[in-house]
Protein backbone atom coordinates (compact mmCIF):
# COMPACT_ATOMS: atom_id res chain seq x y z
CA UNK A 1 0.00 0.00 0.00
CA UNK A 2 2.72 2.62 0.71
CA UNK A 3 4.30 1.92 -2.60
CA UNK A 4 0.68 2.43 -4.53
CA UNK A 5 0.43 5.68 -2.29
CA UNK A 6 4.31 7.34 -2.73
CA UNK A 7 3.81 6.02 -7.03
CA UNK A 8 0.25 8.24 -6.91
CA UNK A 9 2.34 11.31 -5.28
CA UNK A 10 5.27 11.41 -7.82
CA UNK A 11 2.45 10.86 -10.71
CA UNK A 12 0.96 13.95 -9.41
CA UNK A 13 3.77 15.80 -8.35
CA UNK A 14 5.19 15.19 -12.40
CA UNK A 15 2.06 16.57 -13.15
CA UNK A 16 2.23 19.89 -12.09
CA UNK A 17 6.34 20.85 -13.32
CA UNK A 18 6.83 22.30 -16.38
CA UNK A 19 9.62 19.66 -17.32
CA UNK A 20 8.00 18.82 -20.43
CA UNK A 21 8.22 22.40 -20.99
CA UNK A 22 12.46 23.13 -21.49
CA UNK A 23 11.15 26.80 -22.04
CA UNK A 24 8.79 27.54 -19.36
CA UNK A 25 9.65 30.44 -17.22
CA UNK A 26 12.75 31.50 -19.28
CA UNK A 27 12.64 35.22 -20.86
CA UNK A 28 12.54 35.18 -24.60
CA UNK A 29 12.37 37.84 -26.77
CA UNK A 30 9.17 38.85 -28.89
CA UNK A 31 7.75 41.39 -30.62
CA UNK A 32 7.39 44.34 -29.60
CA UNK A 33 3.57 44.77 -30.83
CA UNK A 34 3.29 41.49 -28.85
CA UNK A 35 4.45 42.71 -25.86
CA UNK A 36 2.22 46.18 -26.19
CA UNK A 37 -0.62 44.43 -26.74
CA UNK A 38 -0.62 42.30 -24.05
CA UNK A 39 -1.38 45.39 -22.36
CA UNK A 40 -3.22 46.86 -23.97
CA UNK A 41 -1.08 49.55 -25.67
CA UNK A 42 -0.05 50.61 -29.07
CA UNK A 43 3.31 51.83 -30.15
CA UNK A 44 3.27 55.72 -29.88
CA UNK A 45 3.83 57.66 -32.75
CA UNK A 46 7.44 58.91 -33.07
CA UNK A 47 8.80 56.24 -30.49
CA UNK A 48 11.56 53.93 -30.66
CA UNK A 49 10.86 50.30 -29.00
CA UNK A 50 13.01 47.84 -28.18
CA UNK A 51 14.02 45.46 -25.33
CA UNK A 52 10.87 43.53 -25.51
CA UNK A 53 10.41 40.07 -23.50
CA UNK A 54 8.05 37.58 -22.75
CA UNK A 55 8.47 35.03 -19.63
CA UNK A 56 5.78 32.65 -19.71
CA UNK A 57 5.50 30.20 -16.97
CA UNK A 58 2.60 29.97 -14.30
CA UNK A 59 1.82 33.74 -15.00
CA UNK A 60 2.89 35.89 -18.16
CA UNK A 61 5.20 38.84 -18.12
CA UNK A 62 5.89 41.21 -20.89
CA UNK A 63 8.11 43.80 -21.12
CA UNK A 64 9.27 46.79 -23.25
CA UNK A 65 11.55 50.07 -23.68
CA UNK A 66 10.44 52.98 -25.21
CA UNK A 67 12.33 56.04 -26.26
CA UNK A 68 9.80 58.88 -27.51
CA UNK A 69 9.26 62.94 -26.77
CA UNK A 70 9.30 63.82 -23.38
CA UNK A 71 5.71 65.69 -24.29
CA UNK A 72 4.38 62.85 -25.56
CA UNK A 73 4.09 60.67 -22.89
CA UNK A 74 1.06 62.14 -21.05
CA UNK A 75 -1.17 61.94 -24.13
CA UNK A 76 0.06 58.38 -24.80
CA UNK A 77 -0.76 57.56 -21.77
CA UNK A 78 -3.83 59.45 -21.17
CA UNK A 79 -5.06 58.10 -24.90
CA UNK A 80 -4.23 54.15 -24.09
CA UNK A 81 -5.67 54.06 -20.78
CA UNK A 82 -8.20 56.87 -20.67
CA UNK A 83 -10.30 55.39 -17.38
CA UNK A 84 -7.17 55.09 -15.57
CA UNK A 85 -5.76 57.37 -12.86
CA UNK A 86 -3.46 60.29 -13.17
CA UNK A 87 -0.06 59.25 -13.49
CA UNK A 88 2.21 59.99 -9.92
CA UNK A 89 5.36 62.08 -9.88
CA UNK A 90 8.84 62.06 -7.99
CA UNK A 91 9.06 59.78 -5.03
CA UNK A 92 10.24 56.54 -5.72
CA UNK A 93 8.64 55.91 -9.25
CA UNK A 94 10.70 58.48 -11.12
CA UNK A 95 9.46 61.17 -13.27
CA UNK A 96 6.22 59.79 -14.05
CA UNK A 97 4.45 55.96 -12.88
CA UNK A 98 1.00 54.12 -13.66
CA UNK A 99 -0.17 51.09 -12.39
CA UNK A 100 -3.57 50.09 -14.14
CA UNK A 101 -5.36 47.08 -13.10
CA UNK A 102 -9.00 46.21 -14.27
CA UNK A 103 -10.11 47.45 -11.36
CA UNK A 104 -9.22 51.04 -12.24
CA UNK A 105 -9.07 51.21 -16.14
CA UNK A 106 -7.05 48.31 -18.07
CA UNK A 107 -9.40 47.32 -20.89
CA UNK A 108 -11.23 43.84 -19.87
CA UNK A 109 -10.14 42.84 -23.20
CA UNK A 110 -6.74 42.77 -22.96
CA UNK A 111 -4.30 40.05 -21.38
CA UNK A 112 -2.65 41.45 -18.93
CA UNK A 113 -4.11 41.57 -15.08
CA UNK A 114 -1.63 44.62 -14.37
CA UNK A 115 0.14 47.15 -16.48
CA UNK A 116 3.01 49.17 -14.95
CA UNK A 117 4.66 52.12 -16.27
CA UNK A 118 7.73 53.74 -15.16
CA UNK A 119 9.26 56.72 -16.84
CA UNK A 120 12.56 58.30 -16.83
CA UNK A 121 13.69 61.58 -18.43
CA UNK A 122 16.56 61.22 -20.15
CA UNK A 123 17.13 65.12 -21.12
CA UNK A 124 14.90 67.82 -21.45
CA UNK A 125 13.12 65.99 -25.19
CA UNK A 126 13.41 62.55 -24.71
CA UNK A 127 11.83 60.08 -22.22
CA UNK A 128 13.03 56.48 -21.54
CA UNK A 129 9.73 54.42 -20.81
CA UNK A 130 9.74 51.13 -19.00
CA UNK A 131 6.40 49.34 -20.44
CA UNK A 132 5.39 45.92 -18.43
CA UNK A 133 2.41 43.63 -18.72
CA UNK A 134 1.45 40.98 -17.03
CA UNK A 135 -1.03 38.42 -15.03
CA UNK A 136 -1.04 37.50 -11.42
Amino acid sequence: MPVLVFLIVCVFMWALTDEDDPGAGAVAKVGCAEALAFGGADRPAGAEVHDCTAQRGIDTAYTAVLRMPREDVRYWLRATYPDAPEPRAGGSCGALCLDVTHENGLPATVGAHVVQVRVEYVNAETARVRFSAFTM
